[in-house]
């Protein structure tokens, strides 16, 4: 016996879908303003910053498609749904930090073996300084709006940003010493730092990525909640499960429950544990989809 609880609304869809472009339209300013950074002092550090930025379109642009199609229903070919969709996004989007990080290196070894001053510093300073905080508020707003709505190309996205929070603030330090110091390598030695920790940052996107593409289990803390809910059927009807198994699909979640029962029950009654199952597993993990299938106890299972 399988009971389905209902898919995601697409009032939700919206709601994220509002949130991306959030994102792409802080992707959008803090470009315009690290390239002027870049361009008024003539910083590799600043230019590699203003590459990342531009890795951030891309992924907006390509994390607006992938909310698109994982919002589609299921149909004849996708029975259970689009959501997988988020996890591409995400493959997509360490894929870009990788690029956006080689990219980096090369600029910065090239500035490294012909070192150039800067000009301007205090402005390219302000600049970037502007793009920073830009991105830190909307880096929060994408992981908590995304933790929230379980979306993975939102806390993807924000956390993207979250590491362009941090590769600016390295940034702003090696610009700042080298307006003190006069040290020239200094800038492209920044710029070697930042695309070590995207290469980094774009391992563990792309980790993540594939474990949840090849159906991972459901969290920890959620199946706890689940195997609560089992334990309490046990006590109270005096069924038995077998071993629970579960799995993410971006923000929808399966769960497979094999109950045995009493062999006396009649198929109403088992149907009707069933209903209340599913809306107990509903009620600690909303919006979940669960596939309930029913086995008779002793002499009958024979």
């Amino acid at each position: 016996m399988t009971v389905r609880s209902a898919p995601h609304g697409s009032r939700e869809d919206r709601l994220l879908f509002r949130f991306m472009l959030l994102s792409l339209a802080a992707a959008l300013v803090t470009i315009a303003l690290k390239v002027g950074a870049a361009v008024v002092t003539g910083s590799v550090g600043f230019l590699s910053d203003a590459m990342e930025s531009g890795v951030n379109l891309v992924a907006a642009v390509v994390a607006l498609f992938a909310l698109r199609v994982a919002a589609r229903p299921p149909d004849a070919s996708h029975h259970f749904g689009h959501g997988k969709a988020e996890y591409l996004s995400a493959l997509v989007e360490g894929a870009m930090i990788f690029v956006a990080a080689t990219a980096i290196v090369w600029t910065a070894v090239e500035r490294l073996l012909a070192p150039a001053p800067l000009d301007q510093p205090g402005i390219g300073l302000a600049l970037s300084t502007g793009a920073a905080l830009v991105n830190l508020a909307v880096g929060l707003t994408l992981q908590r709006v995304g933790r929230a709505h379980r979306s993975p190309t939102l806390v993807a996205d924000g956390r993207h940003l979250m590491t362009d929070v941090w590769t600016s603030a390295g940034v702003l330090i090696g610009i700042a010493l080298v307006a003190l110091t006069g040290w020239q390598p200094l800038d492209p030695l920044v710029a070697l730092a930042i695309g070590v920790n995207i290469l980094w940052t774009g391992l563990r996107l792309l980790r993540g990525s594939v474990s949840s593409l090849l159906s991972a289990a459901l969290p920890e803390p959620e199946r706890a909640q689940v195997e609560a809910v089992l334990d309490r059927y046990r006590t109270e009807q005096h069924v038995t499960f077998a071993p629970l198994r579960t799995a993410e699909s971006g923000r929808q979640r399966h769960v497979y429950v094999v109950v045995t029962v009493p062999p006396e029950w009649t198929v109403t009654t088992a149907h009707d544990l069933a209903n209340r199952l599913e809306a107990d597993v509903d009620a600690v993990l909303p919006g979940t989809e669960t596939f309930v299938h029913i086995e008779p106890g002793g002499a009958a299972a024979q």
